[in-house]
């Protein structure tokens, strides 16, 4: 099964309203359709597509640092959900759900290689959504955000995306990376410190 990853799937909110009722909770709406998804309903896949795919993007993207890969993972983690979806359970929102299959796609994609983040490629991210060096007041401070991101490892950097950007729990970032809470807690007090190191060394005030 692919899904089109247009911008026009993504803007179809008619076709969700046709599934669940309008007036659900997201969360509630979001349950309503895996349980869709797994009774077979394809229109449910689209639906969850068109609320956060573009999330899922720009995940894929901030991992692989390549806009073609992050694609494929997008698809090869959609596949993934489609069939998963019957043993869904609830345990946790499905936003948390969908990213944890996305971040392993893409490190599977990866095969344990760093990929350099480029000046190029961090435009493409800033132009598609919102990243977590782009809430710094000034730009220069996202510049050495930047910098300071492409030092980290994808670990470290995946935990940062998924709090600052993403706004997971801690507590939901351990079952999308499959670690425990701890290491989550240990993974971003170290980024929080590199990207601190590299504001200092540039006379800018600290990352909090």
């Amino acid at each position: 099964m692919l899904v089109d990853l247009s911008l026009e799937t993504r803007s179809k909110p008619e076709k969700m309203a046709r599934l669940v009722p309008t007036m659900m909770l997201d969360d509630e709406r979001d349950f309503a359709l895996v349980r869709c998804m797994a009774a077979g309903e394809d229109a449910a896949l689209c639906d969850l597509y068109a609320a956060y795919g573009q999330r899922l993007y720009a995940y894929a993207l901030r991992l692989t640092g390549d806009p073609l890969q992050a694609e494929d993972v997008i698809q090869d983690a959609l596949l993934a959900a489609w069939k998963s979806a019957g043993r869904f359970r609830g345990e946790g929102r499905v936003i948390a759900w969908l990213l944890g299959i996305v971040h392993h796609t893409a490190l599977k994609s990866l095969r344990g290689r760093m990929q350099p983040i480029s000046d190029e490629m961090e435009e493409t991210l800033e132009a598609s959504s919102p990243t977590p060096e782009q809430q710094a007041e000034q730009s220069e401070h996202s510049a050495c955000l930047r910098r300071g991101l492409r030092s980290l490892s994808t670990g470290q950097r995946a935990v940062l995306e998924l709090v600052f950007y993403q706004g997971l729990s801690l507590e939901e970032v351990a079952r999308v990376c499959r670690v425990p809470v701890g290491t989550v807690k240990s993974r971003l007090s170290y980024a929080r410190r590199a990207l601190r190191g590299v504001l200092a060394r540039q006379g800018m005030e600290e990352v909090r």
